[in-house]
């Protein structure tokens, strides 16, 4: 299954903290360590290693000239003859310091992580196409969730961007998708076959039970010991729906506590007041923890201990994920890791990918229903229940989402590139 050791370079917005992509990249990552290949990144914040590391402050899309670019791309169907000469003289930065990441590792394959996929910064996509056309390097781009699925870009100046580079087609770039819609939706708009490749987690190596690191996790956030922990674990965006998991903590005992893990992300902080004010009014209490609950465990600056996700899902008694779009469900998959009984909006994905093979889940669809609270009480009343459902999740999981699978699929994707 080994190919012949490449030197690959991730390429990416961000590698950092608990995103998906910053996941999906470190999972990727170990795979490609174990069969021989080393691996550096790019990006414009990281959190990988330094020695195999560059960081390019304006590959951020929150650094202040790509929010300046973005706020003018997609806010109506017109750009200035500013934000067109931006666009260029980043994109030119961009592809400079990518052609020295290039030679500075000597990299032979790039990993292209959403860069082409949303247009987060659209310098950054169009040096990486400029790049790779120019030098025909073999290339995975990534993608775990495109344009088209995001209405705030339905409205766009940045058509002939998107066109060139939101994804490219070219000679040299192997795509790889996440779901089959996407791979349907790449092919329709494209005319660009697609392997798929789900996300996965290490369910051939269960997690360690907990330790006494987190044992004091619901003391440290002051959850009594007779009080149901409900558990949040995405970021905070309007497609997460997350006033759909207060009204479920309410519902199902009003002394329950919602615990949300994640920060606002890329979209603004304006959902987040409105999350605190809906919880205000029904008289929920909701803990935004993304302070003390990170990718893994530390401390803060003023000498608090932040405990890791993993620690997060350990404690809580019920796992809530109420999107109405997700890409593929990184949530999903983590819950069935940490054998924990889930609250699950039926999105699409979900309906197509992942419900066929056979998942135990407290399922709805628009709105949570009577029997949606039914379904929760009698787990957080009976947790034999929520045991039986998680053990027969994590055998199901365990066959068709494990590191085994994601190994032979990147044995497959590498020998299209590079051969073996």
């Amino acid at each position: 299954m080994n190919a012949t050791p490449s030197r690959i370079g991730f390429v990416s917005t961000r590698f950092s903290g608990t995103d998906g992509v910053s996941l999906e990249t470190e999972k990727w990552a170990a795979i490609f360590k174990k069969m021989g290949h080393e691996c550096f990144y790019f990006s414009g914040e990281s959190d990988r290693p330094e020695e195999s590391s560059v960081v390019v402050p304006e590959a951020h899309f929150k650094h202040p000239d790509i929010e300046a670019i973005n706020r003018d791309l997609f806010d109506d169907i017109s750009r200035s003859s500013k934000t067109s000469g931006l666009v260029q003289a980043i994109r030119f930065h961009l592809k400079q310091h990518l052609y020295q990441f290039l030679k500075t590792f000597d990299i032979n394959l790039l990993v292209i992580e959403n860069a082409f996929a949303l247009p987060m910064n659209v310098p950054l996509g169009l040096a990486l196409s400029e790049l790779i056309a120019e030098t025909c390097i073999p290339t995975i781009a990534h993608h775990h969730d495109f344009t088209w699925e995001r209405n705030r870009f339905a409205v766009n100046a940045a058509g002939d961007y998107l066109r060139s580079s939101f994804p490219p087609t070219l000679p040299s770039i192997h795509h790889v998708v996440i779901n089959s819609f996407a791979a349907q939706q790449l092919a329709l708009r494209t005319g660009a076959s697609s392997l798929l490749i789900p996300n996965v987690m290490d369910f051939d190596n269960p997690p360690p039970p907990p330790d006494e690191y987190a044992l004091d996790l619901r003391e440290t956030l002051e959850i009594g010991p007779e009080q149901y922990f409900l558990l949040q674990p995405t970021r905070i965006v309007p497609r997460k729906r997350i006033e759909l998991a207060i009204e479920l903590t309410r519902r199902v005992d009003s002394d329950s506590v919602l615990v949300i893990t994640h920060q606002s992300g890329d979209e603004g902080s304006a959902y987040e007041q409105r999350l605190r004010e809906y919880a205000d009014l029904l008289g929920t209490r909701v803990i935004f923890g993304s302070e003390i609950i990170n990718h893994h465990r530390g401390e803060t600056d003023d000498g608090r201990k932040i405990y890791s996700l993993a620690d997060a899902y350990q404690q809580a008694d019920l796992i809530t994920y109420p999107s109405t779009i997700e890409g593929f469900g990184n949530a999903f998959l983590e819950t069935l890791y940490f054998s924990r009984p889930l609250v699950i909006s039926a999105y699409a994905i979900f309906k197509t990918d992942i419900q066929p093979k056979g998942f135990r889940v407290i399922g709805f669809n628009d709105f949570i229903e009577d029997e949606t609270v039914k379904k929760a009480m009698a787990i957080l009343e009976d947790p034999s229940l929520g045991e039986e459902m998680a053990e027969h999740n994590y055998q199901i999981a365990r066959r068709h989402y494990s590191y085994f699978t994601l190994e032979t699929n990147l044995a497959t994707i590498l020998n299209q590139c590079i051969g073996s």
